[in-house]
């Protein structure tokens, strides 16, 4: 059986710390929760789909240079596929939190 190859993204924004960076990539997704259902909560994370099966819970975010960061599944049991992988890719360019949106196999 042949393991799913996984897929992270790659993102350049003027963001110092990983921590802007993970509030770039949450604070869209959390604007819309609130917008639709009036409330949130830090358990919420795992109710906001980033993409269809993969909550906003899994996603992680690390600096792989200066305003360069990595999202990815990488200690998440959910897999980062292609499709899924593209499809979060056109969600962020949609929100242009990133200047740079690039998908890539996870080494």
């Amino acid at each position: 059986m042949e393991k799913a190859t996984e897929f992270c993204l790659i993102v350049e924004g003027n963001y110092f710390t990983v921590e802007e960076a993970k509030h770039a990539l949450h604070d869209p997704f959390i604007e819309e929760f609130v917008e639709q259902t009036g409330r949130f909560r830090i358990q919420n994370f795992d109710d906001i789909q980033a993409v269809s099966g993969i909550p906003l819970g899994e996603l992680e975010i690390a600096e792989i240079d200066e305003c360069v960061f990595e999202i990815s599944c990488r200690t998440s049991p959910q897999i980062l596929n292609r499709r899924k992988a593209d499809l979060l890719a056109e969600t962020l360019r949609r929100q242009a939190m990133f200047d740079e949106i690039n998908v890539e196999p996870l080494e």
